[in-house]
């Protein structure tokens, strides 16, 4: 299983975006089946802490610092994580930056800076892994999005546009892998919103202290996802949590009362009521978990409203093993009937 000591089997695991948040926790959770882990991220001290934990939890890390916007950097640190940590059996692309504000009040070069890291940088990612995976014709891609690559809200064009690019792109990967017979998967997990150190780091413009949209649920919830997938991957993706179905759901039926919906209250459920200070330091260009002791963690500021279980998750786990079992044991059953009339 994937990440899991196997025997005597440990599979390499790279992930981008693993300094904090949902990168950092799946790292965590992935240190602890006894991975070996490559950590990318720009961010040092977070990248140290997240290498850390992963050697508590009982896996391998390797630190390897690179802008995901950068494929060069992308494909060096590929290539240092196949040199010292094996072959690479998954890659998760996580990284991202996004800049809370009307588009109007984003300026073009942030815009692109946003598209370069949130997009880009998972089309870099997967093409580093392929370049890797299909020639061996095997490995595993898990692309994090976002119930947003399917719903998109206001103060968030920029992260809204690559979170729906990430979707056109992965799907059109997947395609041609199918075409080609390759043992090579390529899956998505769509995200709720989720506890990370993001609204504490992004450029705002916006008035008050930016917020994840309730429920919220923390990162830990988001990672089992992201390892379930990684396990699964034949399924084409995953809805993590259930605000995720529920606004994917909505959106299919119903997207021009959505429209209006959050026309009205995107704005405000967006923000706190806590004022924003002005010049705030934020992570667009440079990482804010760079200096010594600045390490956040996987976690943003929002624990007491986050919630630790996705009862959605469980069910669909169960669902997803217990299909996979039953479609397993069609096929034994198929196969030993073809060799009795052969």
């Amino acid at each position: 299983m994937t990440g899991r000591r196997c025997g005597h089997v440990t599979q390499t695991v790279v992930i981008t975006g693993a300094s904090a948040g949902i990168g950092r926790a799946t790292a965590e959770l992935f240190g602890k089946r006894g991975a070996r882990v490559a950590l990318i991220a720009r961010g040092e001290a977070g990248l140290e802490g997240a290498a850390q934990a992963v050697r508590d939890g009982g896996g391998t890390a390797l630190v390897l610092p690179a802008d995901v916007a950068d494929f060069d950097a992308v494909d060096q640190a590929a290539t240092r994580a196949e040199a010292e940590l094996g072959p690479i059996d998954v890659w998760v692309n996580v990284a991202f930056t996004s800049v809370f504000a009307p588009f109007t009040k984003i300026t073009p070069t942030e815009f692109k800076r946003v598209t370069e890291v949130s997009y880009l940088g998972y089309v870099h990612g997967t093409m580093a892994a392929l370049q890797r995976m299909v020639p061996r014709d095997r490995g595993t891609i898990v692309q994090v999005g976002s119930a947003l690559g399917y719903r998109a809200i206001p103060l968030q064009s920029a992260y809204c546009g690559a979170k729906h690019a990430i979707n056109g792109f992965t799907e059109s990967v997947r395609t041609e892998l199918l075409h080609d017979h390759s043992h090579v998967k390529i899956t998505i997990v769509q995200m709720p919103a989720v506890n990370t150190p993001q609204f504490s780091w992004v450029l705002s413009r916006l008035p008050r202290h930016p917020q994840p949209v309730p429920p919220i649920y923390q990162p830990e919830v988001a990672a089992q996802a992201v390892a379930f997938a990684a396990e699964h991957p034949d399924r084409k993706e995953y809805w993590a949590g259930g605000s995720t179905a529920a606004t994917i759901f909505a959106q299919k039926f119903a997207a021009p009362v959505l429209d209006r919906y959050l026309g009205r209250t995107g704005y405000k459920s967006q923000q706190t009521g806590e004022q924003e200070p002005a010049g705030q330091p934020n992570n667009l260009w440079e990482p804010l978990d760079q200096a010594p002791g600045s390490d956040h963690g996987a976690h943003g500021e929002f624990d007491d409203k986050a919630r630790t279980v996705s009862h959605h998750d469980e069910l669909s786990e169960v669902a997803e093993v217990a299909g996979s079992a039953v479609t397993r044991a069609f096929g034994s059953l198929i196969t030993t009937a073809r060799r009795r009339h052969q």
